[in-house]
């Protein structure tokens, strides 16, 4: 086989090659299957037709089937942990490698190197501020396996003219960017599903902009698609050198994440931005990615979670909307490590070592802000499918870690089963944990102003100079 045409072993000079696979997602699923030696599944929740006996469960006395959540302040062997030392020395590595071996995978420990390009620059502005928009790519080393190219497009917008370094928001992007990375035209690079941008009719990018921090769009489905199919391809087909998964491999949600570390390595080199301050924020799918990226990479400062739901801030124990049994089908699987698999089929969510309020709780002490829409089914809602109340519960249980940690949680109490949920439009913003509900449909938008506000406490961006007549 000709090294153009296949992936090596090690380098692009080997011979031995193998042939990158191009699986359906059936294919790939029932692979991860067989390696796990399951035979069948249990089926998801149906979010969409009310007549299916599969429909979602909206009924809170039937929500809580394992209400008693893993201790994040226990250790394995039982003892509880009663000093911050105890936390970062024994008790976080404990649910890291949980995490890693038994829900999202681990990053392989040789992922190919970036290089970064600034593609172009271009002054502009938002509203009446100057800024400078730069599109650029971060290519991955493909040599060890030629026919799988791996690129990272992202945009950077900067204020033009500050005084010192800027914070900057890592935003996780639907869709594609409207430049052109590399040769050919980027639709024929991006396999993955298409989406809007479900910014709710907010320019929070100018909101962003006109606070004093720069923003990033990282497109992740270009770099890892949104889709099993794609699992022998992007960054994690790379490493795999086009070859399927093991059970402890990445899924989507970790590579995701990885593209984002990849864009704080690159402005933690820039000049202009205060690599100390730079965020992550996404929605919905992106909004678990969001979250992985704060729990694992320590770099990173503050973070917007929005409307993350089953896989990301919901707790995975609660039978409401989403299930963990959708996340193993054949739709979602991608996301997690194949491992996750055998919690849809001979286990079940409650025999799963950690839950969301773990993740949350790899934040701390960092500033973390949780966004959802209202959970109505009346026009304005995103509907129950997330599960707002099981994600407030992971949120309350996060709580007790902040605390050990010196932070302020939600201040409603421990008591995750009981604790009140604000009502809408009404936040709870006094701590370094925040929750705000708002009733603006399936987004961020309406929340990016409190969010702002909020994080001024943390973030603190030099002061814009006046706008200049003709700048």
């Amino acid at each position: 086989m000709r090294a153009d045409h296949g992936c090596a072993e090690g380098s692009a000079a080997s011979i031995n090659q193998a042939t990158p696979l191009h699986w359906s997602a059936a294919q790939d699923h029932q692979n991860m299957m067989d390696q796990l030696g399951i035979k069948s599944l249990r089926r998801g929740a149906d979010g969409f037709h009310t007549n299916s006996p599969y429909y979602e469960n909206t009924d809170e006395a039937k929500a809580n089937p394992y209400p008693v959540l893993p201790d994040p302040l226990t250790l394995n062997n039982g003892k509880p942990v009663t000093s911050a030392a105890m936390w970062w020395k024994l008790r976080r590595p404990e649910i890291v490698r949980a995490f890693e071996s038994e829900m999202y995978g681990s990053v392989p420990s040789r992922v190919p190197p970036v290089r970064w390009q600034v593609l172009s620059s271009v002054k502009s502005h938002e509203g009446a501020l100057p800024v400078l928009v730069e599109n650029c790519v971060g290519r991955v080393d493909h040599a060890s396996c030629p026919s799988i190219q791996v690129d990272l497009p992202m945009t950077l917008t900067l204020p033009a003219r500050t005084i010192g370094r800027v914070p900057v928001i890592i935003h996780f992007a639907f869709g594609q960017p409207s430049f052109q990375w590399g040769m050919g035209n980027p639709a024929e690079k991006v396999h993955g599903r298409h989406w809007g941008n479900f910014d709710g009719g907010v320019n929070w990018q100018q909101l962003v902009l006109s606070n004093g921090w720069g923003c990033a769009e990282l497109f992740p489905t270009v770099y890892q698609e949104d889709d099993g199919s794609g699992l022998t391809r992007g960054i994690i087909g790379l490493c795999n050198h086009g070859q399927p998964r093991k059970p402890g491999d990445w899924g989507a949600l970790r590579a995701w994440a990885w593209g984002a570390s990849r864009v704080l390595d690159f402005l933690s080199a820039d000049p202009r931005v205060d690599a100390r301050q730079i965020g992550i924020e996404g929605l919905s799918r992106f909004g678990k990615a969001a979250l992985v990226t704060m729990a694992f990479d320590q770099r990173f400062a503050i973070a917007l979670i929005g409307s993350s739901g089953e896989g990301g801030v919901k707790l995975s124990r609660r039978n409401w909307g989403e299930l963990v049994e959708n996340l193993t089908g054949t739709g979602e699987y991608h996301w997690m490590a194949g491992a996750f698999l055998k919690y849809g089929g001979p286990l079940t969510p409650g025999d799963l070592p950690v839950d969301a309020h773990e993740l949350i709780a790899l934040c701390a002490p960092r500033p973390v802000f949780i966004s959802y829409g209202a959970s109505g089914g009346k026009p304005g809602s995103e509907g129950p499918w997330l599960d707002q109340h099981g994600s407030f519960m992971a949120a309350v249980a996060a709580g007790p870690v902040y605390r050990l940690l010196g932070r302020k949680d939600l201040g409603v109490g421990d008591d995750y089963l009981t604790a009140p949920m604000p009502p809408l439009n009404t936040g709870l913003l006094d701590g370094d944990l925040a929750w705000r509900q708002h009733d603006g449909g399936h987004t961020d938008g309406p929340n990016w102003s409190y969010f702002l506000a909020w994080a001024n406490r943390y973030i603190h961006a030099p002061p814009l100079p006046s706008a200049q007549p003709g700048s």
